[in-house]
């Protein structure tokens, strides 16, 4: 059944793969309704909601963006995240590919905003023991453009990128410009002056179930496309294990729902903003 948060309506939604889209019809979901998306007789992308009785409604709003069709079910008071580096031509530009979790989308943010799960999920590439401690870090909600940021965060890992085998404390800095988007820069090995970008976009099929791709925009002259391709989609599968046997699915907005510690501080900002914002979809109180 279709949500009836506003909020969520109202937000833009990567739901397929540009480079994929053909004049053949695919259905799918989002939040709770059936689309379809295909190319019109026009040459543009077309996206529909699907009926109750299987007509087609009014096209959506689209646009292609970083590789990827988006799109919304309502009235987006905002743009899509403008992503800086997609727009630097020397970039390698890696889309990785959709997975798709039994899972609320916005838990899948919270893992991605995660650090100290590093040495125990993603051991001996994003962290190991003893290295185990967050360093305190700063996090905030940036009201003059309604983002979550997570700031001066450092962390030691045996495998910073793809083209790294030794390992260093990394610098890192997160960001959530709305709420099923998150994107993580982080100091590019190859050239200290400059970031890589890695952005994670999420289709909230469901409450409890949603796809996700991310997409690297990276200052790597040296890596294959398979090896940037691979490190990624490890790490990335072995999130999903973890997201998938969190309980509740969906995410607690209530302070007291689960214990936080000083390394959730990305995630305490986090959820404070969505309950701000009034978001449902995806957590306890749009389940109940």
């Amino acid at each position: 059944m279709k949500t009836t948060d506003q909020v969520a309506l109202n937000d833009w939604y990567a739901i397929a793969t540009a480079s994929e889209l053909t004049v053949r019809p695919v259905t799918t979901r989002l939040l709770g309704q059936d689309i379809e998306y295909r190319i019109s007789e026009s040459g543009s992308p077309l996206v529909r909601e699907i009926l109750d009785d299987g007509a087609r409604g009014p096209a959506l709003p689209v646009q292609v963006r970083y590789g990827c069709l988006f799109t919304s079910l309502g009235t987006p008071v905002k743009d899509i995240v403008h992503i800086e580096e997609a727009e630097e031509e020397d970039r390698r530009f890696v889309p990785c590919g959709w997975v798709t979790m039994r899972a609320s989308g916005l838990r899948v943010v919270e893992n991605f905003l995660d650090m100290a799960h590093f040495p125990f999920v993603h051991t001996d590439i994003l962290g190991s023991e003893p290295h185990t401690e967050v360093p305190t870090y700063q996090s905030e909600i940036r009201r003059d453009v309604d983002e979550v940021w997570a700031t001066n965060c450092t962390f030691f890992q045996p495998r910073i990128a793809a083209t790294e085998d030794k390992g260093d404390f990394v610098h890192l800095t997160y960001r959530v410009p709305s709420p099923f988007v998150v994107m993580l820069y982080r100091v590019c090995p190859t050239s200290p002056n400059r970031l890589d970008a890695i952005a994670l976009f999420i289709q909230p099929m469901e409450e409890g179930l949603c796809r996700a791709q991310p997409v690297m925009y990276l200052v790597d002259s040296v890596s294959s496309h398979k090896s940037l391709l691979n490190f990624e989609q490890v790490i990335f599968l072995q999130d999903r294990i973890i997201v998938e046997n969190q309980r509740p699915l969906l995410l607690p907005l209530e302070p007291r729902a689960e214990i936080p510690t000083r390394a959730d501080s990305s995630s305490i900002a986090y959820r404070r903003w969505l309950k701000e914002k009034g978001v449902r979809f995806g957590t306890t109180a749009g389940a109940a």
